[in-house]
């Protein structure tokens, strides 16, 4: 080797003194890189890699596809490229362009496209024959994406480096660093975007497609987790907000119909909601995400909501125009579940079944009935019974009989009014306990279904 390179330092020219090109003609003269750098082709070239993730750029759900962008490491060592330091001016590495030296074909099994990496030329060869190889990499890989937990998900993608021809007893591969050093590694990662990155786990592989040849992988899995900070804010507050103010319309009085419009007008303005924010949730052929889930509850329980309002508004609208209330109806809500509920109210009851209304009318129309000279005795009667100071005559003019028609005809408009009117507390009173009991159905549905979510999404976000 010595002839060799005082052969070499014969040049001429320019480049006579010039150290690494003296170098690198040594380096160069002879080498064949197509050929394995091995002297004994039984000994396999060990590659040691290594990964640090420097950012997330996309992760698309629909497609299923995950971007990143990683700085990359290989070393090997080529027995081919060794030189003496003392004979190149105590040289210890020189870098040449990666087209002149062998370089193993490993690559991402996962890789689904080309993305666009810089490309880098040269490789460092240091004098013992350690070959490293450091470049930048815009990965495009499938990776299975569950959303299920969005926006609080946690994401595992895997990267498998694996050599595309050469079996484990051609080539092997190994980490550069220790698996602890590599999972902790964020020093490079650009921690601003959507996605955190948790850890990256390595693991080595060694499988066989045919029982006969076997290969070396290195797989590395990419732990990352969406901050949910503006999904919060632009998607579960404005929907809490709205079911809230849903409750709070509870409290309007139900035999008003202002419950029923302020109703409507939330269910209206969910509906839109829901539009504007269908573009934001992901989305995907193999399932939807449980925030999805929850929107449709929202709006299923807002429909139960207004449902319950115009069935009470209907109950204690024109209530003068029903019947009594059923006793089944009177025991089963204005007692039993009142009592249940805890609600103060008074029953009202119907002054017609406790007086003696009816026997007047009877005896008034009986009055009205009697002609002048037949019914002098029921006359004077009435007029006693009604209170009036009326002289006792034995011919009494026709104006009174008119005047004790008019005044019975008054007394029955008014009884009948008072019968209504009692009849329409009635229900008002049964359409007001439903409406509690019904209120408070619904809010401990809400509050059950809002901690139940509310759990698990604390679970998924700390796990």
């Amino acid at each position: 080797m010595s002839a060799l390179v005082r052969k070499l330092g014969t040049s001429t020219g320019r480049f006579a003194n010039a150290t690494l090109v003296r170098l690198s003609e040594f380096l160069s003269a002879g080498y064949k890189k197509a050929v394995r750098p091995v002297r004994d082709w039984r000994q396999s070239t060990t590659v040691a890699i290594d990964l640090m993730v420097y950012s997330i750029l996309n992760v698309d759900e629909k497609n299923q596809v995950l971007t990143t962008y990683v700085w990359y490491r290989q070393q090997w060592f080529d027995e081919f490229l060794v030189w003496n330091t003392s004979d190149f001016d105590g040289v210890k590495q020189v870098s040449i362009p990666t087209a002149n030296v062998w370089v193993p074909d490993i690559l991402i099994n996962e890789f689904v496209d080309v993305g666009k990496s810089p490309d880098i030329p040269y490789v460092y060869v240091r004098h013992d024959g350690l070959v490293r190889n450091y470049k930048p990499i815009q990965v495009v890989t499938a990776c299975t994406l569950n959303i299920y937990n969005f926006p609080f998900d946690v994401q595992n993608c895997s990267l498998t480096f694996q050599s595309w021809l050469h079996t484990i007893n051609d080539i092997n591969i190994t980490l550069m660093r220790s698996p602890e050093k590599v999972k902790e590694d964020k020093s490079v990662f650009m921690n601003q975007g959507e996605w955190e990155l948790l850890h990256v786990l390595s693991k080595y592989k060694s499988f066989s497609l045919d029982n006969d040849d076997y290969y070396a992988e290195m797989k590395f899995h990419v732990v990352i987790r969406r901050r949910p900070l503006f999904y919060t804010v632009n998607l579960l507050l404005p929907s809490i907000f709205l079911m809230v103010m849903d409750i709070v319309g509870f409290y309007l009085p139900p035999d008003s119909g202002e419950r029923v419009s302020f109703k409507i007008t939330l269910l209206l303005g969910y509906s839109v909601f829901l539009i504007i924010v269908s573009d934001t949730l992901p989305a995907t052929a193999i399932g939807t995400p449980l925030i999805g889930v929850y929107f449709v509850v929202c709006m299923a329980l807002l429909v139960i909501s207004l449902t319950e309002t115009v069935l009470i508004v209907r109950l204690v609208h024109k209530q003068d125009l029903r019947p009594h209330v059923p006793q089944w109806v009177r025991h089963l809500v204005l007692e039993k579940a009142t009592v249940l509920l805890c609600i103060r109210h008074k029953l009202c009851t119907v002054l017609s079944r406790d007086s003696d209304l009816p026997h007047y009318k009877e005896n008034n129309m009986n009055t009205v009935r009697c002609n002048h000279h037949s019914c002098e005795a029921s006359r004077d009667s009435e007029r006693g019974r009604l209170g009036l100071a009326l002289p006792l005559r034995e011919n009494t003019p026709p104006i009174m009989d008119n005047i004790l028609q008019e005044i019975s005809s008054i007394r029955q408009f008014l009884e009948k009014r008072d019968e209504s009117r009692d009849i329409a507390k009635e229900w008002l009173q049964v359409g007001y306990v439903l409406d509690v009991l019904l209120f408070r159905i619904y809010l401990l549905a809400m509050l059950t279904y809002s901690i139940t979510l509310g759990t698990l999404w604390s679970v998924w976000q700390y796990a």
